[in-house]
């Protein structure tokens, strides 16, 4: 048996939607990488998080087929999870900040690979993509209104694992502020709200509501 927590990460604003994400709190029952990635494939989420240190917050972060070194989503709904004030990734330390429904952090837009962020012309033209066949990760999206931030996207990781489409992308939202350079309010998947807000320094801050859905 694993005993794992699920939390939806970049809920809507009535709570519904979001990124599923299983945490494993006691991430030394599974000592090796070829064990997490055993489990990361058996629990079939985008992401599974292995917890290696609880008081600092250390954390290990998996896909069905690969390790991430950073990734949003796992850190928003870990943060809020632990209601930690800092995260250690294999990137670096991410910062925290609990504020009131919306569990911020701060990365580097560098910490994870590059995504392809490809714009359309429309809403309704990212909305009738079809899944595409794996190769490029692709961040597709297109203004829903330019003036106000609003951002309307879909993410397909093209790995060629389980996960054809991802419900909520925190990596792929930082990246695409970076190339903005502007904070943004992301519509993605069937209905997940990801809000962002570019930093002086280089560092992006990302954000979003986070549900535990059960216990495992």
């Amino acid at each position: 048996m694993i005993d794992f927590d699920v939390v939806h990460v970049f809920c809507g604003p009535g709570g519904q939607f979001g990124n599923e994400l299983g945490v494993i709190r006691d991430g030394s029952v599974f000592p090796t990488d070829a064990g997490r990635l055993e489990v990361a494939r058996e629990l079939g989420f985008s992401e599974t998080v292995f917890v290696d240190d609880a008081e600092r917050a250390v954390i290990d972060i998996w896909t069905p087929s690969v390790r991430l070194p950073f990734a949003g989503h796992p850190c928003v709904g870990t943060a809020w999870l632990l209601d930690a004030a800092e995260l250690v990734t294999r990137s670096g330390r991410v910062g925290v900040r609990h504020d009131g429904e919306f569990t911020w952090i701060t990365a580097r837009p560098e910490w994870a690979p590059m995504r392809t962020l490809r714009r359309f012309d429309s809403a309704a033209a990212v909305d009738a993509l079809e899944v595409p066949p794996p190769g490029a990760w692709i961040y597709a999206w297109a203004w829903q209104d330019e003036a106000a931030g609003r951002v309307r996207a879909r993410a397909f990781p093209g790995r060629g694992d389980a996960i054809a489409e991802d419900e909520a992308t925190g990596a792929a939202a930082i990246q695409l502020t970076a190339a903005l350079g502007r904070s943004l309010t992301i519509t993605q998947g069937r209905g997940s709200q990801i809000t962002t807000d570019p930093r002086p320094d280089g560092w992006i801050r990302v954000g979003g509501r986070v549900s535990q859905h059960a216990r495992r």
